[in-house]
């Protein structure tokens, strides 16, 4: 028969914090505590100090927009010529870093010249790099960065562009209007 040991009063405080911090995969339907023993109310007490300093809640954060999807006719409309690519970016032979930067800059400059759509050109990869299967960083990539928080403020959605803008190594961009 194996005894269980009590925590210790930081041992508490520690596992409560880390309690607060876990978000539940489904929500509840109704949530009490239970109490373990008769001496958790003294323990808790004495810990209202350690509990209440050790609760940092974070402020409520600004929602970032949804990205839409691209929508179909005008991503048509951009292929065949008929609306205007109103900025474009070539970001090969870039590292990460610096491609990061510069897309950041390009649709902050792009968003306050009121353009409506861009290419973002990534290029498919060096085909060395295809026997490692590390091709096209930038092309794995940029999709993601675009999917970011801090780029939401500036793109409404993106597609793979049509083969005569790129193909598979561009993006068209559908960017937000400047407020």
């Amino acid at each position: 028969m194996s005894r269980r040991r009590n925590l210790s009063d930081e041992e508490h405080a520690l596992w409560a914090g880390i309690a607060r911090s876990v978000k539940p995969l489904r929500p509840a339907k109704a949530t009490a505590e239970p109490i373990a023993d008769p001496n958790q109310q003294t323990r808790q007490e004495g810990l209202a100090s350690v509990r209440t300093s050790a609760r940092h809640e974070p402020a409520p954060a600004v929602k970032s927009p949804p990205l839409a999807p691209f929508d179909r006719r005008l991503k048509q409309r951009v292929a065949r010529g008929r609306d205007a690519i109103d900025a474009r970016i070539d970001l090969h032979g870039m590292t990460q870093r610096q491609a990061h930067a510069a897309l950041l800059r390009f649709l902050h400059r792009a968003q306050a010249e009121n353009a409506k759509v861009a290419l973002v050109v990534t290029g498919k990869g060096s085909g060395k790099a295809a026997d490692l299967g590390e091709r096209g960083i930038l092309r794995r990539q940029v999709p993601l960065w675009l999917a970011l928080p801090e780029f939401r403020h500036f793109v409404v959605g993106f597609e793979q562009a049509h083969v005569s803008h790129g193909g598979q190594g561009a993006l068209y961009v559908r960017l937000r209007r400047a407020r």
